[in-house]
């Protein structure tokens, strides 16, 4: 697994040993952050959710990001995020959070939480996206996502669909990738 482009191009990441963390290939990687291209998606406040070796908000942060928060609750994992990061040189411009997401998120609109919205990029890579999207439709009601502003690309087997909207914002494309299927929305 290796950063794909950007400032942090080639880097190699490492991934946590962790049998419950399926790291996103590095063409499924690829394709997203071609397609977040395409759609002018802006990387500059980037959220990471089920976060796993820190990948996808790492790739955000070499291709222009200027901040990232990783939410990953497995301890082994943080410690991957946080190695990752510094062997990109990025551990400066990102906040590792080693809790579920449930727990990260804030408890109102305004309320306190450990995430401050809104995110302009929100990347999620549940183990199971069914059981996720109660929790992501709370990172509107939270104030983390702005339709209009907000891209979010969740990742999920090929074999489901992404729900039509979530979190306030519309499904305009899913792209399939042998078993990974992403769904992007605005």
């Amino acid at each position: 697994m290796r950063v794909i482009a950007g400032r942090a191009k080639g880097h190699r990441l490492a991934g946590p040993r962790s049998r419950g963390t399926r790291p996103t290939s590095d063409l499924v990687r690829g394709a997203v952050f071609s397609a977040l291209e395409a759609m002018g998606a802006d990387l500059a406040r980037t959220l990471d959710l089920y976060a796993g070796s820190g990948a996808l908000g790492i790739e955000a942060l070499s291709r222009g990001g200027k901040w990232c928060d990783f939410v990953e609750k497995d301890r082994r994992a943080c410690a991957s995020i946080r190695g990752n990061l510094v062997r990109t040189g990025f551990e400066g411009r990102a906040k590792v959070h080693c809790a579920p997401v449930e727990r990260a998120l804030p408890t109102g609109r305004q309320g306190h939480g450990r995430l401050e919205g809104p995110y302009t990029l929100v990347v999620a890579d549940p183990p199971y996206a069914a059981e996720a999207a109660p929790v992501l439709e709370r990172l509107a009601e939270r104030g983390l996502v702005e339709a209009g502003r907000t891209v979010l690309a969740l990742e999920h087997s090929s074999r489901e669909e992404g729900p039509q909207r979530l979190a306030g914002l519309s499904r305009v494309k899913t792209l399939r990738h042998g078993d990974s299927a992403v769904s992007i929305y605005r």
